[in-house]
């Protein structure tokens, strides 16, 4: 795949599983915008300092204003949409404001990323999304326990298939992935007794997205694609 001349904003860039896609994307000759929140995730970000790097301080992707910001100035061949977060809570303990926070760092921050991008691409002629749901997503009965989560990541696989053909005819194909627990040291550290070799690689779930988002990439709209790894 190249992506050479191509440029591609990817939103939660500097977390475990961006960090696989830039680099993947960087060693296709991409150059990538890639928003960050905190000072620190660009401090430990591996790939601070690449020429092909463009980062970014945002303080939140839920803002329009701040979207607008990260998509100024640029044409993205693709933009990759990770940014989100994660929280336990059963609907009996989760309050509006939990709600509201989950569906804010998922749901409409994946929106108005999908929104800038597809007016940015509609001028240039086409390109490609991509979105990260969930496993719940897809399976809804296992996101009992966290429920938030569930909705909100339920919320961009829609969003995902919805806008895929509203697009489509604008050289534009919409994707998103669904993974499973991925194999990374939050996760080990959170659940030290599973067997993490059943779970998916970040680097592996991020072949996935890149091809996705590659020129070679055809065909393919509208797809939820599971990557559970063997679990």
């Amino acid at each position: 795949m190249d992506f050479s001349g191509k440029h591609v904003v990817v939103t939660g860039g500097t977390g475990a599983l961006g960090t696989a896609v830039v680099g993947s994307l960087l060693g296709m000759g991409a150059t990538c915008t890639v928003p960050y929140r905190h000072e620190a995730e660009a401090q430990r970000f591996a790939h601070r300092g690449d020429p092909n790097v463009r980062l970014m301080a945002v303080s939140d992707l839920a803002d329009e204003a701040a979207v607008a910001k990260v998509y100024a100035g640029v044409t993205p061949w693709a933009s990759i949409h990770i940014a989100g977060g994660f929280a336990m809570g059963k609907v009996a303990d989760t309050d509006k404001a939990a709600l509201m926070a989950q569906l804010d760092g998922n749901l409409v921050s994946c929106f108005l990323c999908c929104r800038a991008a597809v007016n940015a691409m509609i001028t240039a002629g086409g390109g490609r999304i991509v979105n990260v749901a969930a496993r719940p997503a897809l399976e809804w009965r296992s996101g009992a326990g966290m429920t938030a989560y569930t909705i909100a990541k339920t919320g961009v696989a829609a969003l995902t298939v919805a806008l895929s053909e509203e697009v489509a005819k604008d050289g534009i194909l919409v994707n998103a992935v669904a993974p499973s627990i991925m194999d990374t040291p939050a996760n080990r550290s959170a659940m030290p007794k599973a067997d993490h070799a059943l779970w998916p690689k970040v680097e592996e779930v991020a072949a996935t997205i890149v091809f996705l988002a590659s020129p070679d990439n055809r065909v393919t709209r509208g797809a939820v694609v599971p990557v559970y790894g063997k679990a």
